[in-house]
C-alpha cells in the first residue's frame, strides 16, 4: 500500500468524520481499539454527510475537505446518500476532490465465522475516479436518460501499477482484471490494454482476465481461486460486495481509498439507519479500516496487533454483537477486542 510520506513526527493528526446513522457508535469503537495500541494518534472532526446539511446546507462542506487535504489521512464512518434523488454521493465527492484514485478491500475470512469457503483470502482493488460513477447523466427527451461511462488510459494505467504494487509488496501471486470488453470493445477495451502494458513489467505475478459475469460465477463457486482483482468502478462495487458476502457479510469489509499522498479509511458499508442509536452495530469493519489506515501511517506492528485481536475474539466466540449471533453491544466487542490488542 502506498504509505504517507512525511517527515512529520508523532502524533500523526487525523481527520475524524464520525457520518451518518451507526457512524458515530462505530467511530467510537474503533478510537477504543486505536487508542489501545499506544500509537500517538490526534484527531481534528468535522462534519459531513446529514448534519451537514441540516448546518451548512451541503452535506460535505468546504472545511472536511480541507482538513483532509492538510492532514493527508482520514478515518471516516459511513454516510447516507439518497437513493434515486437528493444530493450526489458524498464518498464520490470527496474521492473525486481529493483524486482518490485507488479503492482497496481485503476480502478474507476470520476463524469462528460460519462461512461456505473457509480460506478466502482476496484483495480487491478497484479503480475509484471515473467509469459510470462520473456521475456524467442528463435527460435527452423526457423518458429517456443518457450516462456516460468514462474510462481513461491514464486512469488505468495507475491503477494496474497500484494493483501490481500491491501484489508486490503483499507478497501476491496473481493479479486477475475483470472487464466486459466483448461487449463494450473501446472503453473497457482500452481498460485491458493499459492492464497489459502494466502487466508485462513485472513478470513475477500471474496475469489473466475474466468477463465479469464469469468472473461473478468463479467467486461464487471457487473464491479461493482469486488472490488480487482488478477492476473498473462499478465492477468493483459489486465484485467486492459479492465478495463481502462470502466471508459473514459488510461487517467484515474494511476500505481503503488511496491518492497520491492522501487516503481516506472507511467500512464499506452503509449508516444502517434502522440500527442506529441502539449501539449494536458490529464495529469490525471499521476496526479493520483503522488497521489498514496505521499500516499506511508505517505503524505495521499496531495494525498487525488489531488483526490478531480480532481474530482472537472471534475464534473465542464469547462477545458478539447481534448480527454475529452474540448479544454484546458494539462497545463491549470494542472492549474485547481492545483488551486483546493490549495483552
Amino acid at each position: 500500500m502506498a504509505k504517507k510520506k512525511s517527515t512529520k513526527k508523532s502524533p500523526y493528526t487525523i481527520t475524524l468524520i464520525p457520518g451518518d446513522g451507526i457512524g458515530p457508535e462505530i467511530v467510537q469503537a474503533t478510537l477504543t481499539v486505536l487508542e489501545a495500541t499506544g500509537v500517538p494518534l490526534e484527531f481534528e472532526e468535522v462534519v459531513a454527510g446529514e448534519a451537514a446539511l441540516a448546518l451548512y446546507g451541503d452535506p460535505l462542506p468546504d472545511n472536511v475537505l480541507a482538513s483532509i487535504h492538510d492532514r493527508k489521512v482520514a478515518l471516516k464512518g459511513p454516510l447516507t446518500t439518497p437513493v434515486g434523488r437528493g444530493f450526489r454521493s458524498i464518498n464520490v465527492r470527496i474521492r473525486k476532490a481529493l483524486d482518490l484514485y485507488a479503492n482497496l478491500r481485503p476480502i478474507r475470512t476470520f476463524p469462528g465465522v460460519e462461512v461456505p469457503y473457509p480460506r478466502v483470502d482476496m484483495v480487491i482493488i478497484r479503480e475509484n475516479t471515473e467509469d459510470l460513477y462520473s456521475g456524467l447523466e442528463h435527460v435527452v427527451v423526457p423518458g429517456v436518460v443518457e450516462s456516460l461511462k468514462v474510462i481513461t488510459e491514464r486512469a488505468s494505467l495507475r491503477i494496474a501499477e497500484f494493483a501490481f504494487r500491491i501484489a508486490e509488496q503483499w507478497n501476491r501471486k496473481k493479479v486477475t482484471s475483470i472487464h466486459k470488453a466483448n461487449i463494450m470493445k473501446l472503453s473497457d477495451g482500452l481498460f485491458l490494454e493499459a492492464v497489459r502494458k502494466v502487466a508485462i513489467h513485472h513478470p513475477s505475478i500471474e496475469y489473466e482476465e475474466l468477463i465479469v459475469d464469469n468472473a461473478a460465477m468463479q467467486m461464487v463457486m471457487n473464491p479461493t481461486r482469486f488472490d488480487v482483482v482488478l477492476t473498473e468502478n462499478l465492477y468493483g462495487d459489486i465484485m467486492s460486495d459479492l465478495a463481502a458476502g462470502l466471508v459473514g457479510g459488510l461487517g467484515f469489509a474494511p476500505s481503503a481509498n488511496i491518492g497520491e499522498d492522501v487516503a481516506v479509511f472507511e467500512a464499506v458499508h452503509g449508516s444502517a439507519p434502522d440500527i442506529a442509536g441502539k449501539n449494536i452495530a458490529n464495529p469490525i469493519a471499521l476496526i479493520l479500516a483503522g488497521a489498514l489506515m496505521l499500516d499506511w501511517l508505517g505503524e505495521r506492528k499496531a495494525a498487525e496487533s488489531i488483526r490478531r485481536a480480532v481474530e482472537i475474539v472471534l475464534r473465542e466466540g464469547k462477545i458478539r454483537t447481534p448480527d454475529l449471533g452474540g448479544t454484546a453491544s458494539t462497545q463491549e466487542l470494542a472492549r474485547a477486542i481492545a483488551d486483546r490488542v493490549r495483552s
